[in-house]
């Protein structure tokens, strides 16, 4: 019989009992992995990513052969040593949201963790953007790390899908990784624009502004809570004309519940 997937929030606490010894060692982990990812940046900008070898990288951090391979498969995972722990505490905040909170927003508050890796050191995220540019096989395994994320995220909104707001169950997976994929876009998006400029401004402000559009063209059906103002016609009482119903959250500004019933008369006008 084939065994439980396991999270990596789950393997971690299994493998990592929480004490101040286990939490040192994490440390000193972390600590060896950007040390030897340093060095491995360094010498792909200098001698190129096809002329570096793992020996020449681990004798530059000062360790052996061996202690590289404790700590990364490859050259090429050598360069993102952040992305397990990130993952860790990226699914530590879906598991910890409130019950309250919008799905979506606990997911763009989650990968909010990926966004804040990256701005914890902007020289470095921008000589890796540099790298993953020009190397293919570094673009790889970027984009294998992203699908860790979207994958995560999709599974997240997938438990919170409100059934009661589509008859047709076969439309759950799309919207949930619709979404998913959303969210994660738009955080690309504004890291890779960030990462163009240098690394300078304050990105979480933008990730805020991304995150605001993906909320409101996908947060319906996802947690059940409706858009900040929608309009349904209801059926003609009379020969004289239609009645409009509004629907708007009491949080609605005024501006866009109007806008909402301006759009809705139009057609009534042809």
């Amino acid at each position: 019989m084939s065994q439980p997937v396991k999270s990596a929030r789950t393997i971690a606490s299994e493998s990592a009992p929480e004490s101040a010894g286990s939490r040192r060692a994490a440390a000193q982990r972390l600590k060896m992995r950007r040390e030897l990812a340093a060095a491995a940046m360094e010498l792909f900008a200098t001698k190129g990513y096809e002329a570096t070898t793992v020996d020449e990288i681990a004798a530059a951090a000062g360790v052996a052969r061996r202690t590289f391979f404790r700590h990364f498969r490859s050259k090429e995972e050598a360069i993102f040593p952040d992305h397990d722990d990130t993952l860790v505490r990226a699914e530590a905040v879906l598991e910890a949201a409130p019950p309250h909170e919008h799905p979506l927003d606990t997911v763009c508050r989650g990968i909010k963790e990926v966004m804040r890796m990256y701005a914890a050191s902007p020289a470095v995220s921008v000589e890796r953007y540099r790298l993953t540019r020009e190397v293919p096989t570094l673009r790889e395994r970027e984009i294998a790390s992203v699908a860790r994320y979207e994958r995560l995220f999709t599974r997240y909104l997938l438990g919170h899908f409100d059934e009661r707001a589509h008859r047709d169950g076969d439309d759950d997976p799309l919207l949930a990784e619709v979404a998913a994929s959303a969210v994660v876009t738009a955080h690309n998006h504004v890291l890779r624009r960030w990462l163009r400029s240098g690394g300078v401004g304050d990105v979480e402000a933008q990730l805020d502004h991304a995150f605001a559009i993906v909320r409101d063209t996908f947060g319906t059906g996802i947690g059940g809570r409706p858009p900040a103002a929608s309009v349904a016609r209801a059926p003609a009482p009379s020969s004289e004309g239609e009645v409009l119903v509004a629907v708007a959250r009491t949080d609605a500004p005024l501006s866009e519940v109007m806008r909402t019933i301006e759009h809705a008369l139009k057609p009534s006008a042809n």
